[in-house]
């Protein structure tokens, strides 16, 4: 087991990382990219090392233009209605129809899975589907899902 490792580590030392150089070349037929130099105008290309690890914004182009932190402030516009439509992760999205739960930002197609059909629904002011949950046959709960643009607004629960 040892000899394994110190062999491993010997042949590392005697191969270090092999790095090559690219070049781009504009030529008749369109842009042609090497390993040697092509054509009479090479321009090499600078590969950043791609390995775990480093910062997320180093192989971001460099910014161009006036820097940002040195302009003059200006009003920003006022922000549109936020959308009630949100990002659900699909593993909580799953959890949560399973559980038969709602929660803001999910679908109509969701609220019908987790929920069923609708047994009453109304348009105006604002629509709004009411389900019924029963105990033993009796009225036990009414749950009110509020939707805008098609999207989970709100969800109610209250007591006959």
């Amino acid at each position: 087991m040892i000899r394994a490792v110190l062999a491993g580590c010997l042949l590392a030392a005697l191969f270090p990382p092999v790095s090559a150089q690219v070049f781009h070349c504009d030529t008749g037929t369109g842009v042609v990219f090497s390993d040697q130099p092509c054509a009479t105008n090479p321009e090499p290309i600078d590969i950043r090392d791609n390995r775990v690890g480093g910062r997320l914004d180093q192989n971001l182009p460099p910014e161009t233009g006036v820097d940002s932190e040195h302009q003059p402030s200006s009003p920003s516009p006022a922000p549109e209605a936020a959308s009630t439509c949100r990002f659900i992760n699909s593993t909580d999205l799953r959890r949560y129809i399973v559980r038969e739960q709602v929660v803001r930002g999910m679908t109509r197609d969701h609220v019908r899975r987790a929920f069923g059909e609708p047994p009453e629904t109304h348009a105006s002011p604002q629509e709004v589907w009411i389900y019924q949950s029963r105990y033993y046959g009796a009225l036990y709960e009414l749950t009110y899902v509020y939707f805008r643009d098609g999207c989970v607004e709100s969800v109610e629960y209250r007591k006959p």
